[in-house]
């Protein structure tokens, strides 16, 4: 059973069990997945390097969209245009975050300087964006249904699943910013 993070001599620590990292991993995993980047054969090199996406598209996807957000929300065309800016570099700090925290799973017992800690609130914090996108969740009442689900036998359906996931990521990420903050001000 996974143990919450803390701050103490060694810095911030934490444990999950084998089939709690697997589970984060798969996570971290499918957000990448969702926010790497089409290959486009006619791309062109120089802007591919300085972060420049002429072709940026606002994302159809409801969980990606809530992860790379429009930045002026009544005007599409000012926020089409900042997106062709910096959603690649965007995409890249979040992919690397979600990288970062899943090469910290490979040990049962994490310690977590502070880089790396930042790297698991981000790559956490995107897989509840995700994860409360998919359970639709909109306002506390939402919230509140999903977080009464607490026990794994009564996950009946992918619904019931996803709720239980998302509370597990909701507590973990809960606990490493207390970590974080004690940290802060010892």
């Amino acid at each position: 059973m996974a143990k919450a993070f803390k701050y103490g001599l060694k810095g911030i620590t934490g444990y999950l069990e084998p089939s709690e990292r697997d589970l984060l991993r798969s996570l971290f995993d499918d957000v990448i997945s969702m926010l790497e980047p089409e290959e486009r054969a006619n791309q062109d090199p120089l802007a591919a390097l300085v972060g420049l996406d002429a072709e940026a598209r606002e994302p159809s996807d409801r969980a990606l969209k809530r992860l790379l957000p429009n930045v002026m929300k009544d005007d599409d065309e000012a926020s089409l245009e900042f997106r062709r800016y910096t959603e690649r570099s965007l995409r890249e700090n979040k992919i690397g975050a979600l990288r970062a925290a899943a090469l910290g799973l490979d040990k049962d017992e994490l310690v977590l300087a502070p880089a790396d800690a930042r790297h698991w609130s981000t790559a956490l914090n995107d897989v509840r964006l995700v994860l409360a996108e998919r359970l639709d969740i909109r306002d506390d009442a939402d919230a509140e249904h999903v977080h009464r689900m607490q026990d794994w036998s009564q996950a009946e359906d992918v619904e019931g699943y996803l709720a239980l996931v998302y509370n597990f990521t909701t507590w973990l990420q809960e606990s490493l910013v207390q970590a974080m903050l004690a940290s802060l001000e010892a």
